[in-house]
């Protein structure tokens, strides 16, 4: 049986692919797997995918689909062909977040202590103060090393001239680390002679440096500090990721019922009584994460933990509050929050967005609503979006009535076309659109991107909807040394 044939690839039009330039040139970074993919058979490449799927399978990498209020379980769709990215378009990407997370860290001390940038109008004061997720009890309060984030996953895609834009920060509890690694382990199984000759950079790393910078945020000078990572449990759509990354690092996982605060500080239940806990990697969110001064019906968090990290007795990674930086109608300003306290130019763009509280903004979106993407500032994991350019009048009309109860809680961007990468589907390769998000650890030391994330793409043909909760699945992402 021949190989794989490149002659049905469908380019999309006005859209940036990975794979090809044009006319069917491709680019060189893929000439290698190319060449690899003609010489296997369609019979070997649908064993590979058979593989890939039983291991995704047998590991239990699943994701939680919370529709019609049910939570189904579904394996991860995974694309076997790698995304490749070169170490010049890596360079360019890592010196952008690096910036973007200097910024963005600067920004959380200072709304949460002076204000200067509220003081100087650069933000207005209204657009923090309405934001769900700015939270008066982190006023003036000490955050080891003035460290606010600590892992982001910043959303990056490309336009149609490949320009990177980045689509917003997840600068919470961002979430998928866990399948950047699987998908890697999973392709050095599919293709072990491709990754060394193609000289991809690891990403292994990931666990180590984030548990060192764990490690070294720990408030006790003391030479083992105990680290836990507080999981909602074992319902939460990132159960496994919770698992994994406690595994791969060595610390405990723990529930909040396995917690309990005792004179301001903060200990874990064991069979040998009370142990001190240092540094709280948490994966639970602010509003659950302590019943006495937010949801007081949360059973996931911890009664009292606010008490010992306002006191300075533990670390909480990522801080508590940091939802006011990626909230999306303050992401409209992050541009400037880097003019502002680095007094540079953004090296990554913003998509252009319109905050829908503003009137202006607001009736130009709704006048060239077929052209906008619309989202809840708050919102995540693509539910309650509107895709303008295929959405009824109807559905349309009821969305418009939604934004006019509360504006501010909208924004509305041009639909970006995302670019393509080609995709192993029914035996042969086609274009689907895809994202990435890599994932960055900032520590005392500074910030360390491991040179890869996630590539997510949007499985169902046209659309542009990367998320796994709406059908999209994901994919390895090589980035080449020099």
């Amino acid at each position: 049986m021949s190989g794989i044939s490149l002659n049905n690839y469908q380019n999309v039009p006005n859209t940036w692919d990975e794979m090809y330039i044009s006319d069917n040139n491709l680019r060189d970074q893929y000439h290698r797997i190319i060449n690899y993919l003609e010489r296997e058979s369609a019979n070997d490449l649908n064993k590979k995918e058979e593989l890939a799927k039983s291991l995704f399978m047998s590991q239990g990498i699943t994701f939680t689909v919370y529709d019609s209020g049910e939570g189904i379980e579904k394996i991860f769709p995974f694309d076997i062909i790698p995304r490749i990215i070169t170490s010049l378009e890596w360079s360019f990407i890592e010196k952008g977040i690096k910036q973007r997370l200097k910024a963005l860290n600067l920004f959380l001390k200072d709304v949460y202590s002076n204000q200067f940038i509220i003081k100087d109008k650069v933000i207005p004061a209204a657009l923090i103060y309405s934001c769900p997720h700015f939270l008066r009890e982190m006023y003036q309060l000490n955050v080891p090393h003035d460290i606010y984030i600590h892992i982001a996953g910043i959303d990056l895609i490309r336009d149609y001239d490949g320009t990177f834009y980045v689509l917003e920060d997840n600068l919470r509890t961002p979430s998928g680390v866990s399948y950047m690694l699987e998908n890697r382990e999973i392709t050095k199984r599919l293709f072990p002679d491709l990754i060394p000759q193609c000289k991809v950079r690891s990403v292994t790393e990931y666990p180590s440096i984030l548990y060192k910078n764990l490690l070294s945020l720990s408030p006790r000078a003391v030479s083992n500090p105990t680290i836990v990572l507080l999981s909602p449990g074992m319902y939460n759509s990132a159960y496994y990721e919770h698992t994994t990354l406690a595994r791969l690092m060595g610390v405990e996982l723990v529930e909040g019922r396995d917690l309990v605060v005792k004179d301001q500080k903060v200990f874990m239940k064991t069979t040998t009584g009370l142990q001190q806990v240092d540094v709280i990697y948490r994966r639970v969110d602010d509003d659950f994460i302590d019943p006495l001064v937010f949801n007081p019906n949360s059973v996931l968090g911890v009664a009292g933990l606010m008490s010992a990290y306002r006191k300075g007795n533990v670390a909480i990674i990522n801080a508590v509050g940091n939802g006011v930086a990626d909230d999306k109608a303050v992401y409209t300003y992050v541009p400037d929050m880097i003019k502002y306290y680095l007094n540079e130019e953004p090296i990554l763009k913003n998509v252009p967005t319109y905050s829908l509280g503003n009137a202006d903004e607001k009736n130009y979106v709704f006048e060239n609503i077929n052209k906008m993407v619309i989202k809840k500032t708050n919102g995540s994991g693509g539910y309650g979006m509107l895709m303008g350019h295929a959405s009824s009048e109807q559905e349309i009309d009821d969305y418009k009535k939604e934004i006019l109860k509360d504006p501010r809680n909208f924004i509305a961007q041009p639909t970006i076309s995302l670019s393509t990468a080609p995709c192993y589907m029914d035996g042969v390769l086609k274009p689907r659109r895809v994202d990435l998000r890599p994932y960055a650890l900032v520590g005392p030391d500074g910030i360390s991107i491991v040179p890869g994330g996630l590539t997510r793409v949007a499985l169902k043909e046209g659309s542009l909807v990367v998320n796994s909760s709406q059908g999209g699945g994901s994919k390895d992402t090589w980035v080449l040394s020099t």
